[in-house]
């Protein structure tokens, strides 16, 4: 069964709801699913929980479900770059769990592997802890975290078939194959959709089995979340040319 759509917004508008957990791929600006997120803005839904690694910037990704005034809450590591992500929180606006990276990480992983919580070392004694359960193994104190099942995934890949199977290129890898696994409905923007067998599936980075349904990425220019220069004489060691 093909799991392709031409309509982002139209598939988005039939999926989203109020009060659901989203899970959003990405890593600052890389990786994230820009065309899904515009369109889950556009549903116009409110009091959603956002599981991603941060929030974007402001004015793009996940930050204009901020400023739009859709979001409750929000699970991430950090709060990055984002002002308004920022204000939000600090005027209690907006309700914020901070999870380590790498514990945000496993609670998508075993979220999606039916692993209902773990324990893990990170955090214990720290803040991170407060009001969880703990454990000492083999000497050292562990703190009890629960996996993460969204209602909704929304993932970016490089390359995806029509049936689902995706590749991701480079650190765009980042948190999408996690959130792709967590989702009990997940959704795939690709640069670019090939028929399958398309891909080699030695290749594959996340298997069709986890994704419902496939869309095909707009063509826009990256966005570069810090933009970092040289001057071009000290790059060449001479005077600029």
């Amino acid at each position: 069964m093909r799991k392709t759509h031409d309509d982002a917004r139209a598939l988005i508008a039939e999926l989203a709801r109020d009060s659901m957990t989203v899970a959003v791929g990405g890593f600052g600006l890389c990786g994230v699913p820009f065309d899904l997120v515009e369109a889950l803005r556009d549903t116009g839904v409110r009091d959603l929980t956002v599981v991603s690694n941060n929030m974007g910037v402001d004015g793009m990704g996940l930050g204009i479900l901020l400023e739009n005034r859709q979001v409750s809450r929000v699970i991430a590591s950090y709060v990055g770059e984002n002002r308004e992500f920022a204000r939000q929180y600090l005027e209690g606006e907006v309700a914020v769990e901070f999870t380590p990276q790498g514990t945000l990480a496993e609670r998508l992983r075993a979220g999606g592997a039916g692993i209902p919580a773990f324990y893990t070392p990170t955090g214990a004694g720290t803040v991170v802890a407060e009001g969880k359960r703990t454990e000492v193994f083999d000497g050292r104190e562990c703190v009890l975290e629960h996996g993460i099942v969204a209602d909704l995934a929304l993932v970016h890949a490089h390359v995806g078939d029509v049936d689902g199977n995706l590749v991701y290129r480079r650190t765009a890898r980042n948190f999408n194959p996690g959130c792709a696994a967590a989702g009990r409905v997940t959704v795939a923007e690709v640069e670019r959709l090939v028929e399958l067998g398309g891909i080699d599936p030695d290749q594959v980075m996340t298997p069709g089995v986890l994704v419902d349904h496939v869309v095909v990425a707009a063509e826009r220019v990256k966005p570069i979340e810090k933009r970092t220069t040289r001057d071009a004489a000290v790059a060449g060691g001479g005077e600029g040319r």
